[in-house]
């Protein structure tokens, strides 16, 4: 169906020419599923973009052939690849919401689609709009048609690229990190979805992704791409059990999975001993019956219903639900950003709920709970530097000023293995990796008890994530924090917290040691949660 033979790919910068693809060769049949792995910068997102001619100007292929069905890509006209684009070949971009326009109700936007290829007139068009809603599973498709993007949540607007990507039933589809930052349960419907429609349309699928449970889950074959080269390709079984390349070994050890621990995940020449973690027995932090209520079109939403835990100083606790189920709404209200309905937080023996949102910054035990953001791009001021964003809280709470502020931001770059010469930078200047540690570093400049993590890690590539976990388990080793680790990948969560708490809906179903919960979890929501886990085969190199 697909053939591309020698592909090769540039871009034009202001540093010189950039070769991100280089010379690269691969093939997709009828009904098959190909999966591309690598870590960011790999050329696995150009690859795609070449193929469907939608390069940004200034990128250019200089070499290779690309033939799809007998067409040849290179050599067709625009007006013959806007022909392709949809009906032929679609793509499921990899940020839903960016992909999706925000002024536009979705039901339209499927509209246009179906439209642009004459697979509707303007008369049934609706009509097919919303059988293409049914056909990713979508409730209540008729209402969801009047939606705008920013009604609907993460998991929604993903079926509605996805919907959008299929409605002109093409014969290939190029699925982009299609479930980057959904929750485990949405992620196996998503996939499940696509899949079964790949398998009942027969449609060829590329899936570009940087979790390689996923790509040994649900992928035919596999080829891992570094440095815009191909450098190995195999059945996932033998890829996983048995890489050869001393790159694909890296990806596969660095990737959690049951029977690795945070050490393992690092290179061998990078492993050194665990450090001794202390929990003490004391608690540091008490929630009592947290209650939060929004409200809502139909009347009150209780977001979070009545939930109690503790965590004791020196512990990590894991906090693990799908999306919609309170965690970050909890960890929220514990960090003073929202205010509880009602309900009590006890922090170092002090109940810091009676003390609105507002007017917490100025308490004295602001300093003492820190949080590190889901997102670090969107956690960063993009017109301050890295050592900006470091010197902000101590600038702020603790009104360090000069060179003190300077040898300061300088420590803390160092304990999060960020390199002196990237305090410079601005975030656009930074790698994923790179925005993290920043995060970490101005979360912990005031030393808090309490560190809140919320999806730290989701956007990284593995080796990258390994590197981040690997520093917070030193850090909390070091400085003796207490960590509420909020995931929705349980494979971290097992390597990271002490204990674990699972939240459905607004309440905790499920709760104790971690391995307990994770080997024997006593509610069937945990199980649902597990099962839906992708889970790598073991590498006989790790």
């Amino acid at each position: 169906m697909l053939s591309i033979n020698n592909l090769s790919v540039a871009f034009k910068t202001r540093k010189g020419e950039v070769n991100a693809v280089r010379g690269i060769s691969l093939n997709v049949a009828k009904g098959e599923t190909l999966g591309i792995v690598g870590e960011s910068g790999s050329g696995k997102s150009v690859t795609s973009y070449a193929l469907m001619r939608i390069l940004d100007a200034g990128g250019e292929i200089r070499t290779g052939d690309v033939t799809y069905s007998g067409i040849d890509l290179r050599a067709a006209s625009e007006k013959d690849m806007r022909d392709i684009r949809g009906r032929e070949i679609s793509m499921i971009f990899q940020n839903p919401r960016a992909a999706l326009n925000p002024i536009r109700r979705v039901g339209h936007q499927i509209e246009d689609v179906l439209i642009r290829h004459a697979q509707a007139t303007r008369q049934d068009a609706k009509e097919k709009a919303i059988a293409a809603l049914k056909a990713v599973k979508i409730n209540d498709a008729a209402a969801r048609y009047d939606a705008y993007p920013f009604e609907l949540s993460g998991g929604m607007c993903q079926r509605i690229v996805i919907a959008i990507a299929l409605a002109c039933k093409p014969r290939l589809l190029i699925a982009d990190e299609p479930t980057t930052g959904l929750d485990i349960t949405t992620q196996k419907a998503v996939m499940d979805l696509v899949g079964d429609l790949a398998k009942a349309r027969g449609m060829g699928m590329i899936l570009i992704t940087h979790d390689l449970g996923l790509a040994s889950q649900y992928c035919d074959r596999i080829v891992v791409m570094k440095d815009g080269l191909i450098v190995e390709e195999d059945v996932p079984a033998q890829l996983f059990t048995n890489p050869q390349h001393a790159y694909t070994r890296k990806l596969v050890d660095a990737t959690p999975r049951l029977g690795a621990s945070l050490r393992t995940l690092l290179p061998p020449e990078a492993r050194r001993p665990e450090p001794k973690l202390r929990v003490q027995s004391n608690p540091l932090l008490e929630v009592r019956d947290l209650v939060k209520t929004y409200p809502g079109k139909s009347g009150p939403v209780q977001a979070v219903k009545g939930i109690s835990f503790d965590i004791n100083a020196g512990q990590s606790l894991g906090l693990v639900g799908e999306s919609g189920s309170g965690k970050s709404t909890t960890s929220e209200m514990i960090v003073r950003l929202q205010d509880p309905s009602s309900g009590n937080i006890i922090f170092d023996r002090q109940d810091i709920a009676a003390t609105p949102s507002a007017r917490f910054m100025r308490h004295p035990m602001r300093r003492d709970i820190q949080m590190v953001f889901q997102d670090a791009t969107d956690s960063l001021n993009p017109r301050g530097t890295a050592a900006a964003a470091i010197a902000e809280p101590l600038a702020r709470i603790d009104g360090m000023r000069g060179s003190k502020l300077s040898a300061r931001v300088a420590e803390l770059a160092e304990l999060v293995g960020l390199p002196q010469p990237l305090l410079s930078r601005f975030p656009h200047q930074l790698s994923g990796g790179q925005k993290a540690r920043v995060g970490i570093a101005r979360a912990i400049a005031l030393e808090p008890k309490l560190l809140i993590l919320d999806e730290p890690t989701a956007a990284l590539d593995v080796s990258i994530q390994a590197i981040v976990l690997n520093l917070l388990v030193d850090l909390r080793a070091q400085m003796g924090m207490s960590y509420l680790f909020v995931s929705h990948d349980l494979n971290v969560v097992r390597l990271l917290c002490d204990e674990v708490l699972v939240m459905k809906q607004g309440d905790i179903v499920d709760r104790g040691p971690t391995a307990q919960v994770m080997d024997t979890p006593s509610h069937p929501y945990t199980r649902a949660l597990i099962e839906a886990a992708p889970q790598p085969p073991k590498s006989v190199a790790a």
